[in-house]
């Protein structure tokens, strides 16, 4: 079963608060998209109303510091310039997560990824990994993310089959092309991997890549002291917040909770000694493992 640790989960955004470090800290777009999620799972666990104002507050601010006239920048600091699709797209599965309560984000999230969607997918070609500020053309020295028809595919159907068609048709496209060929080896597209999948168990695409992306971290497993390699041949590096993304798709798929209750375990007690301990994707991230929420499809 996942896990639902609410205490902890409490714990840990108080003291974030108390640290500066979230929500109010530097925006990150990443952090904030699963951030939000977690203040809907609150909700939806707690009823309290509070975590829905919560919740608007740091859309609006978002919004506010890194809005842009066409899609949201990474981050606040200075070196996050430009966008990632795929922090786009974990950005509107937050928003539909959030509809499920205020109706209004989901058609918000819908212009969003029709904005976005024509300025970084090049039909039959690929979905473009990051984007200047701007949208008006590719990151220099950037080409076509991995994932990122995946990360397209799955949250663009879940905002809405018919209102967003051409572009499922056109991510779809890609993903067929690609899914048998691809080999993922790094431990967070590893988790995020089996998270997307789990939407859509039944495809083959899913199927596919469930099985193998299990099957590699299991090459990943270092055991002791229970924890997942950043990849395959880098058995000494390790990354708190990848291995929470581990956590998250280990249980969107049911699978090793003895693994998870171990780096659970095991990270609680890890200090990397370098900005990590103190930055926000770390302890969100956190909060996302022991209490995932709504990122999980309802059985």
């Amino acid at each position: 079963m996942p896990l639902h640790d609410i205490e902890y989960v409490l714990r840990k955004l108080s003291w974030m608060r108390e640290q500066c470090i979230w929500p109010n800290g530097l925006r990150y777009l990443w952090t904030d998209a699963f951030g939000l999620v977690l203040l809907v799972s609150l909700f939806r666990d707690l009823h309290d109303e509070r975590y829905l104002d919560d919740a608007e507050v740091l859309v609006r601010d978002v919004d506010r510091v890194l809005g842009r006239t066409r899609g949201i920048r990474i981050g606040e600091a200075p070196d996050r310039d430009g966008q990632y699709f795929h922090y786009l797209a974990m950005w509107l599965y937050a928003l539909s997560s959030l509809s499920e309560y205020i109706p209004q984000y989901r058609g918000r999230a819908i212009a969003l990824a029709r904005d976005v969607h024509r300025a970084f997918v090049l039909p039959h070609r690929g979905v473009i990994w990051k984007m200047t500020e701007d949208l008006s053309g590719p990151y220099p020295g950037f080409g076509y993310g991995a994932l990122d028809a995946f990360n397209g595919y799955v949250v663009y159907r879940i905002l809405g089959e018919q209102a967003l068609a051409s572009q499922i048709r056109e991510m779809r496209e890609l993903i067929e092309r690609d899914y048998e060929g691809l080999q993922i080896d790094q431990d967070l597209g590893l988790g995020m991997m089996l998270w997307l999948g789990h939407f859509c168990p039944q495809e083959s695409w899913s199927m596919v890549q469930t099985k193998r992306s299990l099957a590699t971290l299991d090459e990943l497993w270092i055991d002791p002291p229970g924890y997942f390699c950043r990849a395959p041949r880098l058995c000494h590096i390790t990354f708190a917040f990848t291995n929470y993304g581990v956590s998250l798709g280990l249980q969107a798929v049911r699978r090793n909770p003895d693994r998870i209750a171990r780096l659970s375990q095991y990270f609680d007690d890890y200090r990397s000694g370098d900005h990590y301990d103190s930055d926000a994707i770390t302890h969100v991230m956190a909060c996302t493992s022991h209490f995932p929420g709504a990122f999980l499809r309802a059985r």
